[in-house]
């Protein structure tokens, strides 16, 4: 019921996370009992590293779980600098380093200490539904810039160019990998982009968390190229940790303080238990990538398979773990097709207006995170669904 003379603020009616909600109610029809297979959220089926599992069981058989540091411990830290030292060459200050609670409050705390209310950010539309969402609630005008097939959904520092030159903006903000496409910016575009935002003064965030996901191009970090980026990183999705809630951000010197000083007031700290496994995670990549070759099976049975069914203009699926498709002839609205392969089929994905306001409506986002049989399953549902109608 509601009070009367009180209201929402204005900030808090930003679009919900479709995508989440396509989870819940997935998530319910199983609770009924129901044999659901959900391609619809960027969740690996693994369970988190055996390393990381054991050093949470020991951490609590100790008995103590405590705040940290608002940078987050010391070791971990130490250890995430080293991983750039040993993957990029590059060498970087581990006070520099800030453990945060997810890749989403280290989005938070880059676009409160970055930029004032009014900035504006240039995103690429397809993207990840929470950039423009978070950016709104604090103030902050995203600028979604398209980009198609036509493209190969590749965000450009040509098409940047030309947008600054209409309006400037203050910030961009690129995923590669992407989400929802799977597409991955070659290293000669990604550096072309960040020397734009360095030229321009433009304050550039990489988002990595799909790094250690490339299949066949090669990855790059924001950071072989520049020390003024903010680099935000998880270990939700090649580390398989999504319900731990850690990742990290690195912070270029101008932002280590004020960035300190916003975590300390939002959130204390990430969780210790959860920067104790991550640690352990770190020294787990046999394993990780034994499960990343279930993703590699995954992707080039979705690349042999989607076409058959009927799905169209699918975005290259480079990395992560999606492919991202115009749905098939004869269904208008993907918002309904994802509905009815649903309740119909039981097999969930998301509908690709979550990831662009105008022109997904056709589309859809499939995640290829889950084992090799449900995905099997799931393709053959479709392809009967689709038959059928």
């Amino acid at each position: 019921m509601d009070t009367p003379g009180f209201k929402p603020s204005a900030r808090a009616h930003v679009e919900p996370f479709r995508a989440m909600a396509v989870m819940a109610a997935a998530n319910r029809l199983k609770a009924a009992g129901s044999k659901v297979l959900s391609l619809a959220v960027g969740q690996p089926a693994a369970p988190a590293p055996r390393a990381a599992r054991e050093a949470a069981q020991a951490m609590l058989a100790h008995g103590r779980v405590a705040y940290t540091d608002a940078m987050g411990r010391a070791d971990t830290r130490e250890a995430i600098a080293g991983h750039y030292e040993q993957a990029h060459g590059v060498v970087i200050d581990p006070r520099r380093v800030m453990i945060t609670s997810g890749a989403s409050a280290g989005f938070n705390i880059a676009f409160l200490a970055a930029f004032d209310v009014g900035a504006r950010i240039a995103i690429a539309s397809p993207g990840y539904p929470a950039y423009r969402n978070i950016m709104r609630a604090l103030g902050i005008e995203p600028v979604e810039i398209a980009v198609g097939p036509a493209e190969d959904y590749v965000l450009t520092a040509d098409r940047l160019e030309a947008v600054f030159a209409e309006r400037p903006f203050q910030g961009v903000l690129i995923a590669n990998p992407a989400n929802p496409t799977g597409t991955m910016t070659s290293p000669e575009d990604f550096r072309a982009i960040v020397e734009f935002c360095d030229r321009r003064g433009v304050r550039f965030i990489s988002d990595e968390i799909y790094h250690r996901l490339g299949f066949g191009k090669p990855e790059v970090s924001a950071l072989e190229f520049t020390q003024s980026a903010v680099v935000v990183n998880s270990f939700s999705k090649y580390y398989a940790m999504t319900g731990w809630r850690i990742g990290w951000a690195v912070l270029p010197e101008d932002l280590v303080e004020v960035s300190e000083r916003i975590g300390q007031n939002l959130y204390i700290s990430a969780s210790e238990i959860s920067q104790v496994a991550a640690l352990a995670a770190l020294g787990a990549s046999e394993e990780l990538d034994a499960v990343r070759e279930t993703y590699r099976r995954n992707r080039e049975r979705m690349i042999a398979e989607l076409p058959g069914i009927g799905f169209r203009d699918i975005a290259p699926i480079d990395g992560a773990f999606y492919a991202y498709a115009a749905i098939p002839d004869g269904h208008w609205n993907a918002t309904q097709f994802a509905k009815a392969l649903l309740d119909e089929s039981l097999v969930a994905v998301t509908p690709g207006i979550d990831f662009d306001p105008v022109s997904g409506a056709r589309f859809v986002r499939l995640s290829y995170a889950c084992d090799e049989t449900s995905l099997a399953e799931a393709l053959e549902r479709m392809g009967h669904f689709v038959t059928r109608r």
